[in-house]
C-alpha cells in the first residue's frame, strides 16, 4: 500500500516538509512511496517504516539522511540512497493510524 493511502495527512505533511526544506526532487517521490515494511524496534514511540528493503548493515555510499521539521511535535528524518527515500523515521507522533 502506499504511504499516501495508507496515511494521507503523513503524506501530505512529508511532501510540505520536503518542498520547505528545498527538497523538491524527494518531494515528487512521496505519492509512489509505498510501505514496504515497518520498524521493528517496538519503541512505543516509533512508528518508523521502510519503502525499501532493509539492508544488511549500514546503508553504505551514497546514504544520506535529511532531517525534515514538521509542524507537528516530534521527528522525522529520511534515509535516502542515490537520491530515493529508502526509509521514514517517524518519532514521537501521535498514531498515525
Amino acid at each position: 500500500m502506499s504511504v499516501v493511502e495508507r496515511w494521507p495527512m503523513l503524506g501530505r505533511q512529508l511532501r510540505e516538509a520536503l518542498v520547505g526544506e528545498g527538497e523538491h526532487e524527494l518531494a515528487v517521490q512521496v505519492d509512489a512511496l509505498q510501505v514496504y515494511e515497518m520498524c521493528q524496534c517496538h519503541d512505543r514511540f516509533c512508528q518508523s517504516f521502510y519503502t525499501d528493503p532493509p539492508p544488511k548493515g549500514a546503508y553504505g555510499a551514497g546514504h544520506r539522511n535529511v532531517v525534515l521539521r514538521p509542524d507537528w511535535g516530534g521527528y522525522l528524518i529520511l534515509d535516502v540512497v542515490d537520491g530515493q527515500i529508502v526509509f521514514v523515521e517517524v518519532l514521537y507522533r501521535s498514531p498515525l493510524d
